[in-house]
């Protein structure tokens, strides 16, 4: 899986990059064939913002967390993120199950 980590209008270090490549890792092993994963870093007012967009076989998931620092917001996205996943792969298999048992 390609991993982007994109920065505006801030900077961030080394080790929050590499954190950011980790938590994409993480999450696609959730994911559905994952294809691609994208780490925004943002400033947004007094707030930091993190976003992470995960493209699978489902489609997009996008997560977006805020806090007062990068690695606050990127925990808080990481959450998020994995939620989704974990419902849409729930639905997944609760609908797969159902028309087994019709069938």
């Amino acid at each position: 899986m390609q991993v982007n980590v994109t920065v505006r209008h801030c900077e961030i270090d080394g080790a929050l990059d590499e954190r950011a490549r980790a938590v994409a890792e993480r999450v696609g092993g959730v994911a559905l064939r994952p294809i691609d994963c994208t780490v925004l870093f943002d400033v947004d007012g007094p707030s930091q913002v993190a976003e992470v967009r995960l493209r699978d076989a489902r489609g997009e998931t996008i997560a977006r967390g805020e806090g007062a620092n990068h690695r606050t917001a990127l925990d808080r996205a990481e959450e998020r993120i994995r939620r989704q996943l974990q419902a849409a792969a729930s639905r997944a298999r609760s609908g797969r199950h159902a028309e087994t048992a019709e069938g």
